[in-house]
């Protein structure tokens, strides 16, 4: 079984995914994390993220740069939402997500073009959304406990810079499958989303 879980950046696909795969004792796949680290690779290579052939150089990032800590921060996500858009990125990162989806027994991944792209024959499509408001206080929830000094504006802010790119790019923009059932937890805590994500996932499979 393969589920596919979409959404805007903190609208919780990512613990909602993570759960899933606990539930139903899948392997888990943060795609996010890839482009996270092609931004970082950018970065660390003296690059720019708007440069297609150094976006597309850093996809040769070295396995142990997913286990960077800083590619969690606002920076990298940043970066990661600048190296998305470029086609070639995106095809040279495809297949690595493509295998982990169809390997045997199935698997849950997260990101923004996985029930679309990545997985259009997922058997379970969820798309997590929340509104910019809820999604900007989560996140400066999260980098207050961090220690990073950036305002709720601020992070508002960006985030409709990055919703506006993820959106508009020519190639797999964010969106949800024509099949996919949407889940949003502008209201919902931790709990409530995973508990909502998991009825979604067993109406789904009962047809």
């Amino acid at each position: 079984m393969i589920i596919a879980v979409d959404g805007p950046t903190a609208s919780g696909k990512g613990t909602i995914a993570q759960a899933l795969a606990a539930h139903y004792r899948l392997p888990h796949l943060d795609t996010g994390l890839l482009y996270r680290a092609v931004g970082r690779q950018v970065f660390l290579d003296g690059g720019s993220p708007d440069d297609p052939g150094d976006a597309l150089a850093a996809t040769s990032f070295p396995e142990s740069l997913l286990s960077d800590t800083e590619l969690r921060s606002e920076a990298a996500g940043g970066l990661a939402s600048r190296v998305s858009v470029h086609p070639a990125v995106r095809e040279a990162l495809f297949e690595r997500q493509r295998s982990f989806a169809v390997q045997p027994g199935g698997a849950v991944l997260d990101g923004r073009d996985i029930g679309t792209v990545i997985a259009p024959d997922a058997e379970v499509k969820l798309f997590v959304t929340a509104s910019v408001e809820a999604r900007a206080l989560r996140r400066w929830k999260e980098m207050q406990l961090r220690g990073e000094p950036h305002t709720l504006a601020e992070i508002e802010a960006d985030l409709r810079r990055r919703d506006e790119r993820d959106r508009t790019r020519a190639e797999a923009p964010l969106k949800a499958a024509k099949d996919a059932v949407i889940l949003d937890t502008s209201e919902l805590n931790r709990e409530e989303s995973i508990a909502a994500a998991i009825a979604l996932v067993e109406a789904k499979l009962r047809g």
